[in-house]
């Protein structure tokens, strides 16, 4: 039989276990904490992402499905090559202006709102003498129109060229119009799972709705501009 421990080490027992249940509940404490935290940055970082995400995706989406549009319209109407290769870079330079304008107006406004309303928070702190304000830091936090009118440009140019290259190299008319609906299909699905990938939403669902609505844009144009072109109505 074995003999009973001594109190002061049944009391030494105790002091081990209870600072190894401390142990353990910091421990669970600090991984809980570790994974919220990573959780929280990851939500950060998605939402990061989609500020120039955003503007990248929805330009080169643009530019494709205008595009391809346009060339299906044309197409519905006319087979000669020249006129839809015409059309189709005219189409380029016009998107790809209009992006860029859209964009720098756009930023520029929130530019100016926001240059305001620091200045109005600067005349506040001086009146109240809560501190000084760092305008050379603050001043390179502000959005670059510049910089965002050409990176919209520049996103739906990428996006434009890909079925303008597709019906540039193809003489007959029906494997021309066959070709540009397949390569607007593949680079919508290429957007779509490329976007879903880097913001972080479902794959499937994000190419699915990018697919359908350049589907949707392509058909609307070419049945519109096939019905208006017809012999049948006279503009």
């Amino acid at each position: 039989m074995a003999a009973p421990q001594p109190c002061h080490q049944l009391s030494s027992l105790d002091n081990v276990n209870e600072i190894s249940l401390h142990v353990n509940d910091s421990t669970t404490i600090e991984k809980t904490q570790f994974e919220e935290l990573s959780a929280d940055n990851n939500e950060f970082d998605y939402t990061e992402r989609g500020q120039w995400l955003r503007a990248a995706v929805l330009g080169a989406n643009d530019g494709l499905v205008s595009v391809a549009s346009l060339l299906m319209g044309v197409g519905s109407v006319k087979q000669d090559i020249k006129a839809m290769i015409v059309a189709g870079f005219a189409g380029l330079v016009a998107g790809a202006c209009s992006m860029a304008i859209g964009e720098f107006v756009s930023v520029y406004t929130q530019r100016d709102v926001e240059i305001a309303q620091r200045k109005r928070e600067k005349k506040r702190k001086s009146e109240c003498g809560t501190g000084n304000v760092d305008e050379e830091e603050k001043e390179e936090e502000l959005p670059s129109p510049g910089q965002a009118a050409a990176a919209s440009a520049l996103a739906f140019s990428v996006g434009a060229v890909l079925p303008l290259l597709a019906a540039a190299f193809i003489s007959d008319h029906k494997v021309r119009m066959a070709v540009v609906a397949a390569v607007a299909t593949m680079a919508l699905m290429v957007f779509g799972v490329v976007g879903a990938l880097l913001g972080g939403t479902p794959v499937v669902k994000s190419s699915a709705r990018v697919l359908v609505g350049g589907w949707m844009a392509m058909a609307i144009t070419f049945g519109l501009t096939k019905l208006i072109g017809s012999d049948g109505m006279q503009i």
